[in-house]
């Protein structure tokens, strides 16, 4: 079968990464100890079962008797010590602007092997929510995966193996040891088909069997992108520091008008700082546009005469960038709100620049971890001073936080990341926009199948074709 991306390569497995083409590759071919299924909950994978102490610094974790990478090598509690060492590197696990990201969840702890097929993670601080990162622990041949050539002819233990990679193909064949059964199709051609448009005319051709990242369309399959597209807002200095300002500026702007204005009606409003697809978002927030609240806000805040800010805004990532950034000063017009606007091409120096905290007042972002703990910890958290963060406190979230770390009840957890979902509704860290709504095309009719919530293709769950 054919399956059509924006692009089809890969990179290091233990890189920190959002893009869900790079993603979708990774789950094919490698496997770590857990496993999201559709609706975003984790299920065993490498690991069949794991164990975590009431306190949340010691997880065990037995792997399934009989793992195997694709070259025969045993897949074993050895490796998967390796792994996790690998990712406490400071050179692995880089996203865009942000280095060793994994490390800081992972630096510290110690990782042994208590037999064959059981391994043990203590931690320095406790992490309830340790499998948001466990999950991209893939399993590599420890002497293979720093060498100059792995990523030529990678090598994992998941349900496909690699067999061929050329300039915008990668050809892989199904694997007959793989640890979660049969996968539903023999062969999976990926290609690189850069033009959306382009992919979804191959599937009505024939010409493929799958293509993702689409245009909506009466014959394609909706689902919400959970990537969190926001302004981070200044509240380090200037007069965003003030929370009635940075309130007012989240009641301002009417975020139904910028889906139908901005994006054709292809999105869904965020009322808060986690997509409705994330665990940990508040299933009935509070509504978010109110004009006349914003404009009372202002005045109490010293600015019923008008407020001046500076916007930053780069020309890609997300695409719509500068149409966004025109329709939100006009809204924030409306209450007396008045912007200049910093045009940056260059996308990873504008990262750079968000990083080192040289932000005007306000800038066009984005959030991507599927993981309410991670958002928390890298963005809002004012303790860590994450790259991303700009900023803001908050005390009452700040103890919730650490009482999630701790709680390892999931549903408990969820309450308390519930609470700081309401709590950065009434003192917003961020202006929160909307999340994109993608459409995937598959041959045939196959309306029973969904995208998983992280919006990634898992091919193992693909009809067969």
């Amino acid at each position: 079968m054919v399956i059509l991306q924006r692009q089809a390569a890969f990179q290091d497995p233990h890189d920190c990464t959002d893009r869900a083409d790079v993603l979708a590759l990774f789950e094919a071919v490698f496997d770590a100890p857990v496993r999201r299924d559709t609706e975003g909950r984790f299920q065993p994978a490498l690991a069949e079962r794991w164990e975590v102490s009431t306190d949340a610094r010691t997880w065990t974790f037995h792997l399934r008797p009989g793992l195997t990478f694709h070259n025969g090598d045993q897949v074993d509690a050895n490796v998967m010590v390796k792994m996790i060492q690998r990712m406490q590197r400071p050179d692995i696990g880089a996203t865009l602007g942000a280095p060793a990201v994994w490390g800081q969840y992972l630096g510290g702890a110690t990782v042994a092997a208590s037999s064959a097929l059981t391994f043990v993670i203590t931690l320095q601080e406790p992490i309830a929510d340790l499998l948001d990162i466990l999950c991209s622990a893939y399993a590599l041949p420890p002497e293979l995966a720093d060498t100059p050539g792995f990523l030529e002819a990678p090598i994992g233990s998941g349900a496909y193996k690699v067999d061929a990679i050329s300039d915008g193909e990668i050809a892989m064949s199904a694997n007959p040891n793989w640890s979660g059964g049969s996968a539903p199709n023999a062969q999976l051609l990926w290609r690189t088909v850069p033009d959306p448009t382009e992919r979804a005319k191959a599937v009505a051709n024939g010409e493929a069997h799958v293509a993702t990242r689409l245009g909506q369309a009466p014959t394609h399959i909706d689902y919400l992108d959970p990537v969190a597209i926001i302004y981070l807002l200044n509240a380090a200095r200037g007069a965003l520091t003030d929370a009635r300002v940075r309130c007012a500026i989240a009641l301002a702007v009417d975020r139904d008008a910028l889906v139908r204005d901005v994006l054709g009606g292809a999105g869904q409003p965020l009322l808060g700082f986690l997509s409705p697809n994330h665990v940990g978002a508040d299933p009935a927030p509070q509504p978010m546009y109110d004009p006349d609240k914003a404009r009372r806000l202002l005045a109490a805040a010293g600015f019923a005469d008008g407020l001046g800010i500076t916007i930053d805004c780069p020309t890609s990532l997300p695409d719509e960038a500068e149409a966004l950034t025109a329709a939100v000063i006009q809204h924030l017009a409306d209450v007396g709100v008045t912007a200049t606007v910093r045009l940056h091409e260059d996308r990873t120096a504008y990262a750079e620049m968000v990083r080192a905290k040289g932000i005007g007042d306000m800038c066009v972002f984005d959030s991507s971890p599927m993981s309410a703990f991670r958002v928390l910890f890298e963005k809002i958290d004012s303790r860590n001073g994450g790259a991303w963060h700009q900023g803001y406190a908050n005390l009452e979230i700040e103890t919730l936080i650490d009482q999630a770390r701790s709680t390892t009840d999931p549903a408990a957890r969820e309450h308390l990341h519930h609470r700081c979902y309401q709590l950065l509704q009434a003192d917003p860290a961020w202006l929160t926009l909307y999340n994109h709504v993608r459409s995937a095309a598959l041959a045939g009719d196959h309306s029973g199948w969904h995208m998983r919530a992280d919006g990634v293709l898992d091919v193992t769950t693909l009809p067969k074709f």
